[in-house]
């Protein structure tokens, strides 16, 4: 009998080739684990109206982690049209499968690490990037998202129901949408809860205190979202006062997606909502080569979900040309998730030798090698 049981989920488009990449690398580590074979994606929203059935819901609470290729998502109208005919008419609504595996599983926590290796081309090389021997200045950024919460909980409105729109009359900057008619209005939710704030925030500075790193940088609105931002500023400020070794400031979206650009080496552990976290995450990963190289955790208290941070590129899908960096990066992250500290120690060197040595690369990269050539190469280093 295997060790673990990993919920194999490919989901959309490039999501079987990098899966398929991360299959190579696990079978010459050999990693002692069974594939469990799981339903997710848009092939199952349009055949059954459901991008997460309940049988793999049913399959992951019998496994040991998941492991995810990608997803693709679209807008409500787009998604209706895609239904089979039979479903069109039963009102269905679509929602995101990795955002409802989140909720569901409770995975409050979105670790996402930027790392720029030696020799990638795809580097930033802004004047504040490079020593004067012409070497790239590091850069070493992990973005502690909540996961669960915030702009991406999932609870909106159209048209805005009049029960709604009575709830909300306590405050009166309401008036002038239904003096627009609330057929006109829609309506998006950003909630957050003290539970979900001290979460986030104590998981960024325990990180930071156990790995030796020295500023937590918070990254939020509240100047403008005055309630919700601000509840997130008091829990961060308050808990601040607990690591007193580490600094702890704190930044408006807008103006971190400048000062992260102009001099990314200084920022090392960064802490926001889901939405602003999904945003800075981005930026972090341009600055080291883009999303092939952008790895992510999703952890809760006893489980969690590997996923890349880039999405499904339908338009490659089957081409085996996408750079996989980021699906092996993942495993890693998986490994350290399951105490096998050696294994992603090796694989991460592995990776960051073919990286540096450049002989294999993908397109993004300047080179003509494959999404499996590239995890051959890593799996040969790496076994």
């Amino acid at each position: 009998m295997a060790r673990y049981s990993i919920a194999w989920m490919p989901g959309d488009g490039i999501g079987n080739d990098v899966m398929e990449a991360a299959r190579i690398v696990l079978d010459a580590m050999k990693f002692d684990a069974e594939y469990v074979p799981c339903d997710i994606g848009w092939e199952f929203w349009c055949k059954e109206g459901n991008a997460l059935p309940e049988r793999t819901v049913a399959a992951l609470q019998k496994t040991t982690c998941g492991l995810f290729g990608a997803i693709t998502s679209k807008p409500q109208d787009d998604a209706v049209r895609e239904l089979s005919p039979e479903l069109k008419d039963k009102k269905l609504t679509y929602f995101s499968p990795i955002v409802k595996l989140r909720q569901m599983f409770n995975l409050h926590t979105n670790l996402r690490p930027c790392k720029s290796y030696p020799g990638n081309p795809l580097n930033y090389r802004g004047t504040a990037q490079t020593n004067p021997d012409g070497r790239d200045v590091l850069i070493d950024q992990v973005i502690f998202r909540e996961n669960t919460e915030g702009s991406y909980g999932g609870v909106e409105f159209f048209p805005l129901p009049e029960a709604v729109y009575t709830a909300l009359c306590a405050n009166p900057k309401m008036k002038p949408w239904k003096d627009k008619g609330l057929e006109n209005v829609a309506l998006s939710t950003r909630i957050v809860s003290k539970q979900g704030c001290s979460n986030i925030c104590r998981q960024a500075f325990e990180y930071a205190k156990k790995t030796g790193r020295s500023r937590v940088t918070l990254v939020e609105k509240p100047n403008v979202l005055r309630e919700t931002g601000g509840l997130m500023t008091r829990i961060f400020r308050a808990m601040s006062e607990e690591y007193p070794g580490i600094r702890a400031d704190e930044a408006n979206i807008d103006a971190i997606c400048m000062w992260m650009f102009k001099n990314p080496q200084d920022y090392s552990v960064l802490v926001a909502e889901n939405m602003f976290g999904d945003i800075v995450s981005d930026l972090c990963a341009g600055l080291v080569g883009g999303l092939g190289f952008a790895p992510s955790a999703n952890l809760g208290d006893k489980y969690a979900v590997f996923e890349p941070t880039h999405g499904s590129a339908p338009k490659y899908a089957g081409q085996y040309k996408v750079n996989p960096v980021a699906m092996l990066l993942t495993v890693k992250m998986m490994f350290d998730w399951l105490n096998e500290t050696e294994k992603a120690i090796r694989l991460e060197s592995a990776v960051a030798r073919v990286i540096k040595e450049g002989t294999v690369r993908t397109y993004d990269m300047g080179g003509s090698a494959g999404t499996l050539d590239v995890a051959r190469e890593v799996a040969r280093h790496a076994s």
